[in-house]
């Protein structure tokens, strides 16, 4: 537990002893369905991937624990960094193309009627 002064951290990654780097439970702090569906849903777009879910423990608890177990002996962590940078990329691109809307009504709508 973090005391007092410090921060406790966003992720932490945990296996069991002497399990592979394959099979992996990664428990992301501060974080609820928003994050866990959306990145599970990118994680398991990957073909390296056998299995990826997440549990959230407790209602009061704002933490899930995300699972991820992979094929062909590629490391866990791989797929859960290339499913954040692909998210990230995707909610991107829905902000740009919000935005650019919002310019263009706005736009619009502050050009005088003839």
């Amino acid at each position: 537990m973090a005391g007092d002064g410090e921060k406790k951290p966003k992720l932490e990654m945990v296996q069991a002893d002497g399990a592979q780097e394959d099979c992996v439970t990664f428990v992301m702090h501060d974080e609820d369905h928003t994050l866990g569906n959306s990145l599970r849903y990118m994680i398991m777009k990957n073909p390296d991937v056998d299995f990826c879910g997440y549990t959230i423990t407790h209602p009061s608890e704002s933490k899930i624990n995300f699972r991820i177990q992979t094929r062909g002996g590629v490391p866990a962590v791989e797929p859960l960094q290339k499913g954040l940078s692909d998210l990230h990329q995707v909610c991107q691109h829905v902000l740009n193309t919000f935005q650019a809307k919002v310019n263009e009504y706005k736009e619009r709508e502050e050009k005088p009627m003839e």
